[in-house]
């Protein structure tokens, strides 16, 4: 991985959340990858080997608590760290996050000047 442009796989089966998350990541430099659904993610984070995922928690063939399960038993996807994204309101201390396999959380809606610098910090703590 290149230290200045980290590869983000966006999951959320809203097209205008996808975009959003995109467009501010993209205007900071990072690749960027999107998914609509848990099986697209999962197929996505195996074949491209992002450096974070962005996961939203209600997706419409899984909740993203699966999906973070399943990227865990992965072989070539346990490694990545999967940040959940969510409308809930979410502390970083919830037990039940790290419990279930997310390396922390972003809400929504997310203060644009903010969400790149919190990528990045996943990102990095991934490769420590």
């Amino acid at each position: 991985m290149g230290p200045s442009f980290p590869l983000v796989l966006i999951v959320d089966d809203n097209a205008l959340n996808r975009k959003l998350v995109t467009d501010v990541l993209g205007a900071a430099r990072f690749r960027t990858l999107e998914a609509a659904s848990a099986a697209e993610a999962i197929a996505l984070a195996t074949e491209q080997q992002p450096d974070v995922i962005l996961m939203d928690l209600r997706l419409p063939d899984a909740d993203g608590i699966d999906a973070v399960r399943a990227l865990a038993a992965g072989v070539r996807t346990s490694r990545i760290p999967v940040v959940a994204m969510s409308a809930l309101r979410l502390e970083p201390t919830d037990a039940w996050l790290s419990g279930a396999g997310f390396a922390g959380s972003i809400p929504k809606p997310f203060d644009v000047d903010d969400l790149p610098g919190l990528v990045r910090g996943f990102a990095e703590r991934a490769h420590d």
